[in-house]
């Protein structure tokens, strides 16, 4: 029971160890870890105003940053409608073009043909010509070939002039 109930002595010198190794702190520990608690709150308090402002910047940043998004969507959009315009145009104006030149070729096309249709009946009408030349030489030299029937038909042919 010893150990449960200390001496009046113990008591005494016990106390007077506290009271000295309190004063020491007071005086030379006590400070400087006030001091550090008060420097490590600050420490502290300053992370989370650099939290709380990096919070707020990363915000600010992602509302930036959606809205360049948007504004990159927006121009990406009209981009392509501007080049969907422009080839639809390039595509209308080489039809166009290309319906002119067949256009241009089928008017070609058809002057040829006439040209060369008009060429075939100039020739064909030629040959008919000439034909009936040569068919009406002969029927005359036959005709002709005597001097009596000679005389008959120049006196049918004067009969012919007179009655005109």
């Amino acid at each position: 029971m010893e150990l449960v109930t200390p001496g009046l002595g113990l008591l005494i010198w016990m106390s007077l160890a506290f009271g000295i190794l309190f004063i020491l702190l007071k005086a030379f520990a006590w400070k400087p870890i006030l001091a550090m608690i008060a420097e490590r709150e600050q420490g502290i308090e300053e992370a989370l105003v650099a939290a709380e402002k990096a919070k707020k910047e990363l915000r600010e940043l992602n509302v930036t940053n959606e809205r360049l998004l948007a504004e990159a969507r927006v121009e990406r959009d009209t981009m392509l409608k501007e080049a969907r315009e422009a080839r639809e145009e390039v595509i209308k104006t080489a039809k166009d073009a290309a319906k002119i030149e067949a256009d241009k070729i089928m008017v070609s096309a058809r002057e040829a043909i006439n040209n060369e249709k008009n060429a075939a009946l100039a020739e064909v009408k030629n040959q008919v010509a000439t034909l009936s030349v040569e068919i009406a030489e002969k029927i005359l030299r036959g005709e002709l070939s005597t001097e009596s029937k000679q005389k008959a038909l120049n006196a049918q042919l004067l009969n012919d002039i007179k009655l005109n």
